[in-house]
């Protein structure tokens, strides 16, 4: 197998959604390449199962990293992409989105406003 590239690997980040086959974090580099961070529309609505995992992923975040910026590393790019440009955003200008030592932070007053249930001490499944 060829060499991949770093990637850090955050202990006790949540793997994903319980009972929904989501995961929230990877086991190792691609070793096609790295997939891009890019925001994506999100078609979720609130009420929906779609919401609930994302808003999940958040709770993750917020519970794991609070306001300090963070790398990349091993979180996954799907649910990154969903929330990427909006309640989660580049660190610094010079942000790559082809890296996994990328910096990103969480926009708290937008993140809030999206999904306020990502901020409580305890997330329902």
């Amino acid at each position: 197998m060829a060499n991949l590239p770093d990637m850090t690997k955050h202990r006790g980040f949540p793997s994903g959604m319980p009972g929904t086959g989501v995961q929230f974090i990877i086991r190792r580099a691609n070793p096609r390449g790295v997939t891009p961070v890019k925001a994506l529309p999100r078609k979720a609505r609130p009420g929906t199962k779609e919401h609930a995992i994302d808003a999940a992923f958040l709770h993750a975040l917020w519970h794991h990293f609070g306001f300090e910026p963070f790398e990349r590393g091993n979180l996954d790019a799907a649910r990154l992409n969903l929330l990427f440009g909006r309640e989660v955003v580049a660190a610094d200008k010079n942000f790559d989105p082809l890296s996994y030592e990328s910096m990103l932070v969480i926009n708290e007053k937008v993140a809030r406003q999206s999904f306020p249930e990502s901020f409580g001490d305890v997330f329902e499944v």
